[in-house]
């Protein structure tokens, strides 16, 4: 099974709101990702400790490599899987369980306000590449693919493995026995939503109660018919942010990569979040489901779907 999260659900850190055409706008009642607060359990200037060549991440309990590119040269995922190895074997840095990142965590670093390096304003690291890094985990759907994450700009896609990227070793001895957590009957049904165990979001049982491929800004207001007739006896459902929406993916499943005995209907091949992606605001986070990539849509276009969430 791979990676679970024991550290709960991370909100992103977008304070801004964009409209369709990129520009900055008033947050109220935009229903965007930056008009929501932030709850996170630790406050950013807190969340990372330098331990000389190490660094403590204190809303995940992992601890990086200070240096972002310690292999100095693109690897393949093999090779990679080596490097780590004899990081293992030497001890490097007083540890003896350095790895590659579980994609999501590795997905928790990024930063959903910031990029060039996609990373919270003020991070400590060093030698960061502002492109694609592996993680651990194969494509369930094509295994000769693994996961890595774009550090320039947030995306996470997928690619064959003899390709060449970067490296950025993690330890999650700090991180505890819970970080496998058991995701099995994750969903529970109750009428028109789905309350998801893991996270505690509940979401929309339909997958796409709008039948047809939205705009992202028709995406942002259908949201209130939804509210108007209280679907499943509530008012307050909204569009989800791009972490709600990637808390979703099992990577052990595909087409779609969702825990195998979900209980959602309709569920279409890609979605809107209400994330705008900074690199470039007339797009917005999106994530396809048959592998789980995140991505980006252009606003403008009727291509994605609606998946509403609350709680």
């Amino acid at each position: 099974m791979h990676f679970q999260t024991s550290f709960g659900l991370l909100q992103t850190d977008q304070v801004n709101c964009y409209g369709q055409d990129g520009r900055l706008i008033d947050c109220a009642l935009s229903g965007q990702d930056g008009a929501f607060p932030k709850t996170n359990p630790v406050a950013p200037d807190q969340r990372f400790a330098v331990m000389d060549r190490v660094v403590r991440d204190a809303l995940t309990g992992a601890v990086w490599s200070r240096d972002a590119n310690p292999a100095e040269f693109p690897l393949t995922w093999s090779e990679a899987r080596s490097f780590v190895a004899q990081m293992r074997q030497d001890r490097l840095w007083g540890r003896d369980d350095w790895q590659l990142p579980p994609r999501r965590m590795l997905f928790s670093l990024l930063s959903h306000q910031q990029i060039n390096p996609a990373l919270a304003d003020g991070h400590p690291f060093e030698n960061v590449f502002p492109g694609y890094y592996w993680t651990a985990e194969t494509c369930h759907r094509l295994p000769d693919q693994a996961w890595y994450v774009h550090l320039g700009g947030g995306r996470v896609h997928r690619g064959m493995k003899q390709g060449s990227y970067m490296l950025w070793p993690v330890s999650l001895g700090d991180v505890g026995a819970g970080a496998a957590a058991d995701v099995r009957h994750r969903f529970r049904r109750d009428g028109e939503c789905v309350r998801d165990r893991l996270t505690g979001l509940i979401w929309s049982r339909d997958a796409a109660p709008d039948p047809v491929p939205l705009d992202w800004q028709t995406a942002l207001v259908r949201v209130d018919r939804l509210n108007v007739r209280a679907m499943g006896g509530y008012h307050d459902w909204r569009m989800p942010a791009i972490r709600e929406l990637e808390s979703l993916v099992d990577l052990d499943c595909d087409s779609p990569a969702l825990a195998g005995d979900h209980p959602f209907i309709h569920v279409r091949e890609a979605y809107w979040s209400s994330t705008t992606s900074v690199y470039e605001p007339r797009y917005a986070w999106t994530l396809y489901t048959q592998d789980g990539i995140v991505g980006v849509g252009f606003k403008p276009g009727a291509d994605f779907y609606l998946w509403p969430v609350r709680g």
